[in-house]
């Protein structure tokens, strides 16, 4: 590797808002983020759908039909 064209890595503690920690390397000697895989909803499993206007309703109505030719 060419000395004096890579920047600098340093060891930091990613910070999540709600606390965790990650150890990790990077080029910013700070970083705080608001998501991460311990409080996003998606891995926590507490995702919820927003029903605007009935959406989810009028397609479960209309995929009904294929839903009942399978077992």
């Amino acid at each position: 590797m060419k000395k004096g064209i890579h920047p600098e890595l340093f060891e930091v503690s990613a910070t999540c808002t709600c606390g965790a920690l990650l150890q990790t390397s990077s080029t910013s000697k700070v970083i705080k983020t608001t998501l991460c895989s311990k409080c996003h909803p998606f891995f926590t499993g507490d995702q919820k759908f927003v029903d605007t206007a009935g959406r989810i309703e009028k397609f479960q109505a209309k995929y009904k039909k294929f839903k009942k030719g399978k077992k």
